[in-house]
């Protein structure tokens, strides 16, 4: 469905130094400097995918869902989706997506939501009766119908970002494309909203591309991941995969009766320790979870044992270290 071979964008950034003499002699001769924000990125994408695009800030994840979206023209490389150029079909090719922007809204702040959806209804020339049939659903499903009379500025940000996950659906596109979705919502709004995009996926078929900071997001979502750093495509698999390769570490929370004297397992980190509980890191590729638990067991009365896997936010940024993005 999708396929970006080659894609390469460079922003001319405007450099002046401070004083009214650098602002005056802007004024006549403008330095600039060149930022790449992608460098020959490839991938594909099949229907029915949720894909987390990843990255740290400027890394060319907007620019990259810019280009997707028709919204920006790379200097060079193919984008095709769904036998579409972006950039030079748009009008046929955005009957077939729907963007989310996080920070940015495609309603109208002044009038009613269901107001805005009547008008982008127009806009994208949706059937009366499929209109009011997808209307219903999504009004059901993300819990608008208190909200639909009330003008948008008047919204929490948690209701405004439903309204506009709806909004980018009306026209039943094929594919999603949402840039930081949950910013800012609590935690039953970001419930509310994942819960609703695998709903769609799974029901519609609609394939998702999702960019985020909150890797939690990737953790619910996202059957495969791209890391992007420095415009560059540095990882492309599973979140399995991810961990696999990175999270070889793993945190042993233990419970004991009552201990003066703490623990040591060779090869191992004591994070705490107190009389009654240690918890302790191993790395998988230095010592066994099995040979941590047995040399454990031969200094305390063990009472519980909890293992966790390596927070995915922290394996992210060992591979942002490694990578040094």
């Amino acid at each position: 469905m999708i396929t970006v071979e080659g894609i390469s964008k460079t922003f001319l950034v405007a450099k002046r130094e401070p004083g009214i003499k650098h602002a005056v002699k802007s004024l006549f001769h403008r330095e600039y400097t060149a930022v790449e924000a992608l460098r020959d990125v490839s991938f594909s994408i099949a229907p029915g995918e949720i894909v987390g695009y990843i990255g740290p800030n400027g890394a060319g994840k907007s620019t990259t869902i810019k280009v997707m979206s028709g919204i920006l023209v790379p200097d060079r490389g193919i984008c095709k989706i769904k036998g579409y150029t972006p950039w030079l079909d748009r009008v046929q090719y955005v009957k077939h997506i729907g963007v989310v922007f996080g920070q940015r809204s495609q309603l109208w702040w002044d009038v009613p939501v269901i107001e805005s959806f009547e008008l982008l209804r127009d806009i994208y020339n949706v059937p009366h009766a499929e209109y009011k049939k997808t209307l219903t659903l999504l009004v059901e499903t993300l819990d608008l119908s208190s909200i639909m009379y009330t003008p948008v500025r008047q919204l929490s940000l948690g209701q405004r970002m439903r309204c506009e996950i709806a909004a980018s659906l009306l026209h039943s596109p094929s594919i999603l494309f949402l840039d930081e979705p949950t910013i800012g919502l609590d935690a039953v709004s970001k419930i509310a909203v994942r819960h609703f995009i695998k709903e769609i996926n799974k029901e519609r078929g609609v394939t998702v591309i999702l960019t985020t900071h909150d890797m939690n997001d990737i953790e619910a979502l996202a059957d495969r991941i791209l890391l992007i750093g420095k415009g560059t495509l540095l990882y492309d698999g599973s979140v399995a995969g991810l961990r696999g390769r990175f999270g070889t570490r793993r945190t042993i929370t233990a419970d004991y009766h009552e201990n003066a004297k703490p623990i040591e397992i060779p090869g191992a980190s004591l994070l705490s320790w107190t009389p009654e509980r240690a918890i302790i890191s191993v790395d998988t590729e230095q010592v066994m979870i099995s040979e941590a638990i047995t040399s454990l067991s031969s200094q305390v009365e063990l009472l519980d044992v909890t293992i966790d896997s390596q927070p995915i936010e922290d394996i992210i940024v060992q591979m942002y270290k490694e990578y040094e993005i």
